[in-house]
Parts: C-alpha cells; structure tokens; sequence
C-alpha cells in the first residue's frame, strides 16, 4: 500500500488538502486532512506531497508513438517513457503507422506490440478509408477507443475522400470518430498561388498561409454539420483557429455530442516563432496567429474547448530541414504538456482545476473510460503528484523521446512531476522510471 500524505489534490474542480490510499492498482481511499495513524501505520511506503498537486494521471487522446514501421523516431518504449516523465498515464495512439491500422487484424498486432513495450496505458484508433467500413463498423467498442478520419488532408491511404464513405461513416459508425480536418484543395490552391509568388522554395514561415484558416474552417464546419444532421459523436482534433470555435458550443462535455480538441503548441506559439524556431514548430494544422492564439486560450478557460491533446508526433531533426513543402509536419510534446498547462494556470490563463478538467476529467468522459481519470475511491490509481514551485530549464538532454529534441527547449518550468503511479505503482519515481511495470489496454463503456 502507498499512502500520499499532506497533498493539495486537484479533483473535481476543487482542491482539498489531503491523503491518498492506494491498494494494489487501485484507489482504496481518501482523506480530508491527515490520514488515520491506523492507515499510516499499515502503509509500505508513504510519500510527503507537501507543496505538491495530486491529480489523476493525463490522458492523452492525442499520439503518434511510430510504432511499427516508423522506429527511428519514436517507439512504444521510448515515447511511454516520455509520457510517464510529463504525468501521462494513459495514451491514444493514432493509425498513420506503417502498416496502416486500418484493418481490425492490424489493430489486433498492433496492440499486441504495444502491450509488450508500453510502460502507460494504452489504446488505439482503427483508421477509416474509403473501403474498410466493414471493419470499422465490426470495432469492439469496449476495446477500441475510436475510429480516426482524415478528412481532405493526409498521408497514405488514410485520406477519405469518397462522398459515399464518408457519408456511411458518420451515418452509421456508432463510436467516437476523432477527425484531422484540412481541406486538401484549398491547401493545393494555397500552394500553387505562393509558388508564383515565391518561386519553389517556400520559407518555413509561410505554412500558416498554405494550411490556412480557410482550409480548416471549411473542413471543420462541414464535419460539425455532418455530425448534427447524423447524431455522430464528433471529435473534433487539433483546432488552431479563432473562426473554427464557433463551429463549437460552450457548455458541458457530457451535454454534447461534438466536442473540440486543442494542444500545447496552439496555446504557446503563434506565426511570430517561425522566425526563430523554424520547422521545430511546423505541424499540421499549421500554427497560426497571435489572435488565433489568444482566442484558444480564451476557449480553453471554457467549455468551448472540452480537451487538451498533444499530437505528440516525433520526427529526428535531420527530417525538419528543408522549407514549407520539403521539412515534415510534427513535433514532440507528451513530456512537457502538463507542466506548460500548469505553467499557464500559474500565470492566471486559467486555474489548476481547469487544466486537470482537459486533460484528465474530460478524456475519461470523452471515451467513456471504464474507473480512470478521476480521483475517485475503486478507480485505478493512476495519479501524478506535480511539485508546486520547482524552477527548471528544458534542455535537449533531459528529452526522453527516442528524436533527441523539443520545441519548448529554453522555456523554464515552474512546477515538475516527482512521481507517476500507474495502475497502483510508483512507476516513475524522481526521475526514476520502473522499466518492470507494463501498461494495460484501456477499456470502454459504449
């Protein structure tokens, strides 16, 4: 047994001071104040969380791990190691590897592979195509997390862009369907009309005019109107515009069936930082305006915005050379989105309730998660306690992602996790990570 003592837990939109009872891989129980001497007495290992948050572990809906096929980057290992080091418990892994999860035999080795290397939880998306709705509609929700739809814009044989599948999917896929919308010819159009301004080398910097807020407004408004003329549950991915949070209402998650993500990097750079960090920030949607910036932020202090995921998405720095078109889309992020959220709730852009809301409480809700993403007595311990005042730089040497870098090198930190609990178990410990403990497959209620 572990008993977390003398703890400010963020649970529920409140903050209580108090102690945390974990039994085998789950949360026995709860205190207001100080525990029984009783139940102190009996614990293994008692952890002093003065001037420390506890919360339940994040749930990332929201990675790209690499794996298979794409192992240079990233892998199971090496990105679970990063999520345990930023307070990630549990993650969601899309379907752009190679192979392809778009079939329910590849779903089925992928997640074996996963449930031998991952140290969090763990689930992942079956991808829509154009021809696999048979095995989109025959997904075990219970197991699944989601069917991912790439709508205009994508890589591979992901992209739907069959007016009859596309309909089919909304109209009779009863899981969440999680989509990456761009519309793939305004983005062409934006590119021919740059490249006769410009000539072929196209600076890094003009990616926000080519992934422009036309193009994920047109195919945000028309996933949101698909989704409201079917009854879908719609998951909106990765908003970075001010114009597409219209499209979105301001009230509860659990009174909603479409509901918007956004990430990190949308709340922390704008087009300003092409600049000095280049391709670093160059990812899909593109960053955009200080305005567009600033309203997200808004958002997020609201029920406009119902999660914050990471689109946690390695590449090796070799691979960000070159301009807009040539330097690949993505960065890595799951080690540090926590801390940044909590970095802003300590600047005052919204409270330390509301960043365990989006990246805990919501998720759960989202996915209608089987006993985890709240602090709740029977609930799997999955628990992060995050030191209130604890000053750090982030350096290329402290990235635990197999690509070596990040984008928010040279930011300081006010706040750092000292210990992640996985299923029951301190599985990162101070900078300690237990390489034993393995994550379990995550569960559903449909």
């Amino acid at each position: 047994m572990y008993l977390i003592e003398n703890a400010h837990i963020v649970n529920e939109g409140r903050i209580i001071k108090g102690a945390v009872l974990i039994k085998n891989d789950t949360i026995d129980s709860i205190f207001k104040g100080e525990a029984p001497a009783s139940v102190r007495e009996k614990a293994t290992q008692v952890i002093d969380a003065s001037d420390c948050w506890v919360m339940p572990g994040v749930i990332d809906d929201h990675v790209h791990f690499r794996d298979p096929g794409m192992t240079e980057k990233a892998d199971f290992y090496t990105e679970s190691k990063a999520a345990l080091a930023g307070g990630v418990t549990s993650v969601m892994d899309m379907p752009n590897t190679n192979p392809a999860t778009i079939s329910l035999a590849a779903w089925n080795d992928k997640m074996t592979m996963i449930g031998e290397k991952s140290l969090v939880n763990y689930s992942c998306y079956l991808g829509a195509t154009n021809t696999n709705l048979d095995d989109v509609l025959a997904a075990d929700p219970t197991a699944v997390c989601g069917i991912k739809l790439f709508i205009g814009s994508s890589t591979g044989n992901l992209l739907v862009d069959s007016n009859d599948a596309m309909t089919a999917i909304f109209s009779k896929v009863k899981a969440l369907v999680a989509v990456h919308a761009e519309d793939n010819a305004i983005i062409a159009a934006n590119v021919a009309k740059l490249k006769q301004q410009y000539g072929e080398d196209l600076p890094v910097s003009l990616h926000p005019q080519i992934r422009s807020h036309e193009a994920c407004f047109k195919s945000t408004a028309w996933a949101v109107n698909m989704a409201r003329k079917y009854g879908t549950r719609l998951h909106v991915m990765h908003i970075s515009t001010e114009k597409e949070l219209a499209l979105f209402e301001d009230k509860p998650l659990t009174d909603k069936l479409i509901t918007a993500e956004t990430c990190p990097q949308y709340l922390l750079f704008d087009a300003s930082h092409f600049e000095t960090l280049g391709a670093r920030i160059k990812c899909n949607p593109a960053i955009k305006l200080s305005t567009d910036k600033n309203a997200l932020l808004k958002a997020v202090a609201t029920n406009r915005i119902d999660v914050i995921g990471t689109d946690h998405a390695p590449h090796l720095l070799s691979q960000k050379e070159g301009n807009a078109l040539t330097a690949v889309s993505g960065m890595p992020s799951i080690q540090y989105s926590l801390p940044l959220m909590l970095t802003l709730a300590k600047q005052g852009v919204l409270s330390v309730e509301q960043v365990v809301e989006k990246m805990c409480h919501n998720p759960a809700r989202l996915y209608r998660m089987e006993k985890r993403g709240f602090i709740r007595k029977g609930y799997k311990a999955d628990l992060v306690v995050v030191r209130r005042s604890d000053k750090k730089e982030i350096t290329a040497s402290d990235v635990l992602s197999k690509c070596g870098w990040s984008p928010y090198e040279g930011m300081t930190l006010p706040v750092s996790v000292a210990y992640t609990f996985v299923n029951g178990r301190p599985v990162y410990a101070n900078g300690i990570i237990d390489e034993t403990n393995k994550g379990e497959a995550l569960k559903f209620n449909p």
